[in-house]
């Protein structure tokens, strides 16, 4: 059967947006995850709160990928820089953009 990710919304705090997941890979295996992005990358970076269900989304789908018998994926993962400068990277291409990728340092001082 095929890994089904379902949305089951998101939650606001003073310091971040935190989405939340359920993971389904047979009918009576299921398991949840969380997702969460700080809301200053929002503020320093392109991303748009709009972007925060895909980027979420995706980076669980990439530690789904990397799991193994031994190593499984954590429930709750954090999203990073790397993790949105590879998103704007893949959904916002060069030509599209009217901006350029923030540098960590610029990231850092703001």
């Amino acid at each position: 059967m095929k890994v089904q990710i379902q949305s089951h919304g998101f939650t606001v705090s003073t310091s971040s947006r935190t989405y939340t997941f359920q993971v389904i890979k047979a009918p009576d295996e299921s398991r949840k995850f969380s997702a969460e992005v700080p809301l200053k990358s929002f503020q320093v970076t392109p991303l748009k709160f709009q972007d925060g269900p895909l980027i979420t989304r995706e980076r669980l789908g990439q530690a789904l990928d990397q799991e193994t018998k031994e190593s499984h994926a954590e429930a709750h993962m954090t999203i990073g820089d790397p993790d949105i400068l590879q998103y704007l990277d893949r959904h916002y291409p060069p030509k599209a953009r009217k901006w350029t990728l923030p540098t960590r340092e610029a990231i850092q001082r703001k």
